[in-house]
């Protein structure tokens, strides 16, 4: 992963500004994750020191190794890349509802999940808007949704997904605001994923240290279920 980002070193160094991060990432239970954050975006000593640098504005800051520019430039490539996922799982979760395969439980926690993926969709939408930028066109997609279990399993691959490519972006993000969205909706992804890899009878996670995933592998995961 590339070396932690501005806004990751201020938030390690400075105790007024982690303080300030959690509260509006949603309180102390995305400690971990944060810690996880900084750990998995790693930084040297040199960067460290200047780690009291105010963060690049969320319109101009750049991101070269992020892959998301094709949606933008810096972090509001990476927050259009972001909402284009969560437009993706939002419209997965209600044609699964809708669809009549699934009853009782798994119908109510597929509405319950689509509802959280829609209120990410919102909060999303109005941090590229208050950063001046332009949110993302909703794509078209369709998903298959022939059984309960193929949808389970679908959601399964969805969710692990949606969390690993927020912990693939952690380190490109240099808008503390951005930032603070990011992880706390990486923490709802990934308690999504566990849930429903107890679901399959999967660990709920893989291991002691979560995986990043890159752009480009998102992508490529999402496309066979884009319509042109």
């Amino acid at each position: 992963m590339p070396e932690a980002s501005n806004a990751v070193r201020e938030l390690a160094s400075d105790p007024s500004s982690r303080k300030k991060f959690l509260r509006q990432a949603g309180g102390t239970g995305v400690a971990a994750s944060l810690a996880a954050f900084i750990a998995a975006c790693g930084g040297d000593s040199k960067s460290s020191s200047s780690a009291s640098s105010k963060a690049t504005p969320a319109s101009t800051s750049t991101a070269s190794t992020s892959g998301t520019e094709q949606f933008g430039k810096g972090d509001l490539g990476i927050a259009n890349y972001a909402l284009t996922l969560e437009y993706l799982e939002t419209q997965f979760y209600n044609d699964a509802a809708a669809s009549g395969m699934l009853k009782g439980k798994l119908l109510e926690t597929a509405k319950r999940f689509g509802s959280e993926e829609q209120e990410h969709v919102d909060a999303l939408m109005a941090l590229i808007q208050k950063a001046g930028g332009k949110p993302a066109s909703k794509p078209k997609a369709k998903f298959p949704l022939d059984s309960a279990n193929s949808i389970l399993a679908l959601a399964t691959t969805v969710e692990n997904l949606g969390a690993n490519a927020y912990l693939g972006q952690a380190g490109n993000i240099q808008d503390k605001q951005i930032l603070a969205a990011a992880l706390s909706i990486h923490s709802v992804e990934a308690r999504h994923a566990a849930v429903l890899n107890l679901a399959t009878k999967k660990p709920p996670a893989s291991g002691a240290f979560a995986k990043p995933a890159t752009a480009d592998e998102v992508l490529k995961a999402v496309k066979p279920f884009l319509v042109s």
